[in-house]
């Protein structure tokens, strides 16, 4: 088995190899002058099960292309089996025709990564979960709720917890956080314009006097979580947190969670954390290496990955 990691979250590909007690294998991606991507294996693949950690995270096109070039090199090296271990699968929010003449963008990253060559994806908190049926290969969906549930239960208090879905399309996994915490679950009920915007129309549920927890699989430019927050604390809740598997945070996320009413937001590293993340007051990092760790070394022993959610 080897691990091989491209450009986009050089951090987690570390950790999972340490995780793994392997070295990662020597490799070099680099772009020519005119950015052209260029990749090269320094050691022999030949027969291995190798796993590439890419999160198609931004700059996302760069992290694609840069994902489907080395699995063309790990291919034509003739490596046994090739495992795309995609973190954030990044166009995952084009998973349908929203209206007329639009694409299906998710599909199409799909196709890419199995006509590159990959035999298996392994991924984490799909946005959608029919995502899995756009491959015509192999796909374990993990969850971040174990890593989320067990951090909450030691960081919050244990007494008048609520599990919040910031919109209708949640709730499914509200409710498996809901489960694990044994707490009640409310539901937001919002309205969103255009992309990035949206605006809280009504509270389903009694939220007064709980500590209130949001938990969502993307939090991108935040307007969501915090309009989610003001909504919460004016209907009497205690106070807020957030949950959320991927964090985007784009343009002025970070700023907008620090002025908001929210307590804290924690995230997991299935993207490199940015500076402004880093040195946020508000804002925590979860690492879920030894999760996608444990999912590697399964799949490499053929043996139960859904047992790692039992």
């Amino acid at each position: 088995m080897k691990i091989l990691a491209g450009n986009s979250n050089k951090p987690l590909a570390e950790a999972i190899a340490t995780y793994l007690n392997l070295p990662l294998t020597k490799a070099s991606v680099r772009r020519f002058s005119d950015q052209e991507i260029f990749v090269e294996i320094h050691e022999n693949v030949r027969g291995e099960d190798v796993f590439l950690v890419q999160s198609t995270s931004y700059p996302a096109n760069d992290n694609l292309m840069e994902l489907l070039i080395c699995v063309d090199a790990l291919r034509r090296a003739s490596a046994r089996r090739i495992t795309a271990v995609v973190p954030y699968y990044g166009y995952a929010r084009q998973d349908r025709k929203p209206g007329p003449r639009t694409p299906i963008s998710a599909k199409l990253v799909a196709n890419l990564i199995t006509k590159a060559g990959a035999d298996r994806v392994l991924t984490m908190d799909l946005h959608a979960g029919q995502i899995q049926g756009f491959f015509d290969i192999p796909t374990d969906n993990l969850f971040g709720a174990p890593v989320m549930t067990r951090d909450l239960k030691e960081n919050l208090p244990d007494s008048k917890l609520m599990i919040v879905s910031p919109d209708v399309g949640g709730v499914v996994r509200a409710r498996a956080y809901a489960k694990r915490v044994d707490a009640p679950l409310a539901i937001i009920d919002k309205r969103r314009e255009q992309p990035g915007e949206s605006e809280v129309m009504n509270i389903i549920g009694d939220v007064e006097g709980y500590h209130c927890i949001l938990v969502d699989d993307i939090v991108d430019s935040a307007g969501t979580l915090c309009n989610a927050a003001d909504a919460l604390i004016a209907s009497g809740a205690s106070s807020v947190s957030a949950y959320v598997v991927h964090g985007v945070l784009s343009g002025g996320a970070v700023a907008r969670v620090g002025a908001s009413k929210m307590e804290s937001l924690v995230i997991t590293d299935s993207i490199m954390a940015t500076e402004a993340v880093r040195v946020s007051d508000k804002i925590r990092v979860l690492s879920i290496a030894p999760l996608i760790g444990e999912a590697i070394r399964r799949i490499a022993q053929e043996s139960s990955v859904s047992s790692l959610f039992d």
